[in-house]
This record gives C-alpha cells, structure tokens and sequence, in this order.
C-alpha cells in the first residue's frame, strides 16, 4: 500500500512527538477512548442524503463534497496545532487560510472535524439545515460515549465553527454564486448539437460550470480531450459507425451488462410518470459513489482518522476539478445524445437503457471523474486492492466486487455504452481525461504519477 509516504512519515513522526510529550489533546482521546473511523464515514454520507434530498447536479454535489471534507481535514490540522504541516488548501489556487489561534485545551480532533464537515454542509447545500440534527445527534454520540466530556462540548463547537467559517469564505469566493447571472444556454438549432431529451425534456444543467474555481487544475487547456467525431451521417463515417453501435451494443445486452448499466447509473436526474404525474427517482450522483467507494477503502485498510479523513478530501477536491474540465467539454463540442440522433436518423422508437441525463454528449462525466478517482485512490492504496462495492445497496442495488480501482473506473465508463447514453469516443477520450486530470492533482500534491494503460 502506497499510504505511507513522505507526507505520512512527518505527520506520524509529528503526532508520535505530540503523544510523547504528552499533549493535552492527545491525553484526552487516550483517556476517554477513540471513536472508529466509521463514524466520519457514517457522517460524510449525512451529506450524501441531503444532496440526494437536493437533487443536486453532478458537478454541484462534487463541490458540496469538496469543501464539507476540507473542513474536516483542515479542523484536524488545527485541533492538532499542526501549524508548519502543508494541508492540502496549500497545494490549491485558493488563499491560505490563517491559523485560528491558540489551539483549546481538552479538544477532540474527531469531534471538530465532522462538526465543521456538517456545519460547512448545513450552510453550503440547499437542504442544509437537515444536518442540524446531525450535528446534535454527533453531540449526544460523543458525549454519551464519553469520546468527548459534556463540559467541553461548547468549547469544541467554537473552535470547529470558527473553521468552517474559513472554508465557508473560500468557497463564497469561487464563483458559484454568479452563475445565476451569467447567460442561459439555447440549444443551437443547426444539426449534431444537443437539445433536451424525454421524458421530463430537462434544461442544460450548469452550462457555466466552467467558470467555478479549481482547487488543483491552473488552465484548463491542458486537459482538453481529443474533439468529438464530427457529425455525419454518412455510412462509414466515425459518427454513424458509432451512432450504430449503440443501436447493436443495447439491443442485444446480456443481464451482467444491464446490471453493470443500472449499477453505475447514478442519474439525480431521474424521472418516471404515472398517467400526469411525475416521479422523480432518488438516486446517488456519480461523485457520491466514488466518496462511497473512497470510504470502503479507507475503512478495509484500517486507515487512522487523520488518513481517512485526507484521502476523502483529495478524492472529493479531485472530483471538483474533473467535473470543471469536463462540463467545460460539454458544452464547447455541445454533442447531441444518443438518444436524440437515433430517434431523429435511425428509429423513432428506439429507447435508451437508461434515462439520458441533461446536458451534451461529449466526454462521459462517468468516465473522467471515475479515471480521476482511480489514479488518485490506485496511487494511495495500491494497483491490486480489492473491495466490495456497496454504495448502491442502500438505493436497491446489490454489491459489486472489483480487484483494483482501476477495473471499476473502467466498468463505470464502458457502463456509459450499455445504458445507450453515450458514443464510444465520449468514453475513450473521457478516460484519457480523467487520467491527465488524476495525475496533475498528484503532481501538485507532491504524489508520484501513475500509469495503469
């Protein structure tokens, strides 16, 4: 396992000399014991519901993730007083924040860290206010368990406050706030781009999210996938090769690939009727299941809570940064579905496997953000770590296993195919530029490039 590198000797050797020289903070976990690592994982997915609650986009839950998570492991940080280590806030394009100050006694850097994960997630997401039971409940757990003593509780409070009132300003500076004022998307009327599709004929979802900030990516350019095949419906051509192929590929699935399909589904989007009435179909996004993953990970590998919350947060603010680059993608090429040309080309009654998301084509989301995902957990826990899938069986989907990250970034883009929403190219060059992304956010971070092709 890859773990135990440069950045996670000096933070040991730092929290050896803490428990040595007999730390306030450090004696008081020992004396009142140390909750499992689980519960961060258990609180992290309070969020996951909330946004479930939201129906938030893909690229919007990403980011939810991303500075609910940096609240945490920035709090750790300082709970711990460990002023000279280099978070991760330090290897992004956002400001440093200042040290809060004199660090209380009598702290639990376990408590703090998810206090100001729910509080960054309670102001941050439209249903917040959900976790303000959460956080009371995390209270009542800490308290009762005696990880944390009931006269210090206020004091905890304070200071996790005080953090994610820091992160809640980098995130009130990243430009989601002006996406509301920026221009609408029209679909373009001319041949080959998107327009909405059946059965809700939804909007452009965050045509703008290019504009968001990235935690690690300084130019988008580099990033940049290969263009799309260019529409023509001429026999032969690259477009109607592929236009074809998922009329073959979904008209004759077998029961493993529409498992496959419906298992990496992840559409927030979904939407059934019964007669005039529309029902929409709660489900994960695509970045909450690679978070899922991320803590099956963590928890399989005994991973101490300073680790378990690290690696949540860079797979989240790597997220963050693949979804930038490919709504970016999307909405330059502005590929029409699927979905859209066949119906319009080739069979007027032809459907999808599954419900076709809305925004354009071209690159797969599933398939950068799964490779990104992939590189970043492959690099941390190693090229053959196996794992069971369960982050759909709370959503009805039975659990899935994988011998490496890299095999389930790989069934979740090729997934894309089988559920008739996207052309193979979308696929391909999607994983490319998940890859590139995956690798530069490890060169910022200082971690070693992989190469898993």
């Amino acid at each position: 396992m890859n773990c135990f590198n440069k950045r996670w000797g000096l933070i040991h050797l730092a929290f050896l000399v803490f428990v040595c020289l007999g730390n306030p903070i450090t004696a008081f976990s020992q004396k009142n014991g140390t909750p499992p690592t689980k519960v961060f994982i258990e609180n992290l997915f309070y969020i996951t519901e909330v946004m479930v609650t939201d129906v938030a986009s893909p690229p919007g839950a990403a980011r939810f993730y991303a500075y609910s998570t940096l609240a945490a492991h920035l709090t750790w940080d300082q709970a711990l007083g460990l002023k000279e280590n280099e978070n991760l806030l330090t290897k992004t394009n956002h400001e440093k924040i200042g040290f809060i100050g004199e660090t209380e006694k009598n702290l639990s850097p376990e408590f703090v860290s998810i206090y100001a994960m729910l509080d960054v997630g309670k102001k941050i997401m439209p249903s917040g206010k959900l976790l303000e039971a959460k956080q009371k409940a995390l209270i009542n757990q800490f308290s009762k368990s005696k990880w944390i003593s009931k006269k210090e509780v206020e004091a905890n409070i304070t200071f996790a406050e005080k953090v994610s009132a820091q992160v809640l300003e980098i995130a009130k500076n990243d430009g989601y706030r002006q996406l509301s004022a920026l221009t609408r998307y029209t679909p373009k009327k001319n041949e080959g781009h998107w327009y909405p599709t059946p059965p809700a004929y939804m909007g452009a979802v965050e045509p703008e999210w290019r504009t968001i900030k990235t935690f690690f990516l300084q130019d988008l350019k580099p990033h940049k996938p290969a263009p799309p095949a260019k529409f023509d419906l001429t026999e032969g051509s690259p477009f109607k090769n592929q236009l074809d192929e998922v009329v073959q590929v979904t008209s004759a699935l077998s029961e493993e690939q529409q498992l496959i399909a419906n298992f990496w589904d992840c559409n927030p989007f979904k939407v059934s009727f019964s007669g005039h009435m529309a029902i929409g179909l709660k489900k994960i996004s695509p970045g909450g299941h690679w978070i899922g993953i991320t803590g099956i990970a963590a928890e399989k590998a005994k991973l101490p809570w300073q680790e378990t919350i690290y690696i949540h947060t860079l797979v989240a603010m790597g997220l963050h940064d693949a979804f930038i680059s490919c709504w970016e993608e999307k909405y330059d090429s502005d590929r029409i579905r699927p979905e859209s040309a066949i119906q319009k080309y080739l069979n007027p009654t032809w459907r999808p496997l599954l419900q076709t998301p809305p925004f354009p084509e071209y690159t797969s989301g599933h398939s950068v953000i799964s490779k990104t995902s992939a590189v970043i957990l492959t690099h941390y826990f190693g090229n053959d770590f196996d794992f069971i899938d369960t982050s759909e069986v709370y959503f009805g989907l039975p659990e899935r296993p994988f011998k490496s990250f890299s095999q389930a970034a790989d069934e979740a883009a090729i997934s894309r195919l089988y559920g008739g929403i996207h052309f193979r190219d979308a696929i391909e060059e999607g994983v490319k530029q998940g890859d590139k992304i995956g690798n530069y956010i490890l060169q910022r971070v200082g971690g070693k490039q992989i190469s898993e092709r």
